[in-house]
């Protein structure tokens, strides 16, 4: 078995050296330009087209939850990657606790009213404020996949109101499930945090908008964790001037690294983190695709194949 290897910024000697330990006999190499030599599976990130292009691939591995850039050159390039060649994403591998991590650290900072607490911090004030209610603090997750129904469940045990918004009706314990664009309205109103997971399709780009926005409970917060191209940016920055939007915490952008002369930097209700909320971890990530490879080659049905109509 042969298995070709790129990713632009990973430590290429250790997911070879991974990679082969976990898959004995198999033959795992780094993939550089003008290796045209024979592969079954292709492991990558961002790869360019002539890497896959005109391979017999038995299936390929994006090395990460989404397969935006992949679908993307697809478009152009059809022949990259052909239907017959099933495209497999991590569907976890320890994103799912690092999520969990983010979205209940942030929760709480803005329950306990943090938020508030720095910016009187800056201003030398002291003024104790009232509690907010747990009853009132109703959480909205945008995305109910994999990673949204494990954030769910790390939120579950600490009472607030949970609702989740996605494609089809999902049934997890103790929230209260919307579907379809028809329910959309019903699901944001009330809400008073919303937390995006949705993935990266034509038909959620620019979903977060000022019409979706005002369709909040007043003066709500917004978390993205997904990508950066669901938020209309100009749209975040009037709900957070206007008083509707109290607090936006933005892990992804419309443009990465995030230029300095956005105006996001310097605004006093909205935090950032530089793209971090969940990232690939190694050895997790290698005994996924170890597992679902093996599980291939002895034809058996596995989990992880990205639908190309959806996106996801």
């Amino acid at each position: 078995m042969d298995i070709i290897f790129y990713h632009p910024t990973f430590d290429t000697p250790y997911w070879i050296k991974a990679l082969s330990a976990a898959l004995p006999g198999a033959r795992v190499r780094e993939w550089t330009p003008g290796d045209n030599e024979h592969a079954d599976y292709a492991l990558v990130w961002h790869p360019p087209v002539e890497m896959l292009q005109g391979r017999a691939l038995k299936a390929v591995f994006a090395l990460g939850a989404g397969v935006d850039s992949i679908l993307s050159k697809l478009k152009a390039h059809p022949e990259m990657l052909p239907d017959s060649i099933p495209l497999f994403r991590l569907e976890d591998t320890g994103m799912g606790q690092q999520m969990q991590e983010y979205a209940v650290s942030q929760v709480l900072h803005w329950f306990r009213r943090f938020d508030d607490y720095q910016l009187f911090k800056q201003q030398s004030r002291w003024e104790p404020l009232a509690d907010y209610q747990r009853d009132d603090f109703t959480i909205g997750i945008l995305g109910a996949g994999v990673l949204g129904s494990k954030v769910a469940e790390a939120l579950a045990p600490w009472g607030f109101p949970l609702r989740c918004w996605s494609r089809s009706r999902k049934a997890y314990p103790g929230v209260e499930s919307f579907a379809g664009a028809e329910e959309l309205p019903a699901f944001l109103s009330g809400t008073r945090v919303l937390i995006n997971l949705l993935p990266n399709t034509a038909e959620t780009v620019g979903i977060i908008n000022g019409d979706l926005l005002n369709k909040l409970a007043d003066r709500s917060y917004l978390m993205n964790l997904a990508r950066g191209v669901h938020v209309v940016e100009p749209d975040l920055l009037q709900a957070l001037e206007s008083g509707k939007l109290k607090g936006a915490m933005l892990d992804v952008y419309s443009r990465e690294p995030l230029p300095a002369e956005s105006p996001l930097w310097a605004h006093p209700r909205v935090a950032m983190t530089p793209h971090v909320a969940a990232v690939t971890r190694p050895a997790e990530a290698v005994d996924y695709i170890a597992r679902t490879i093996s599980q291939l080659e002895q034809g058996k049905t596995v989990t992880g194949q990205v639908d190309r109509q959806l996106g996801y």
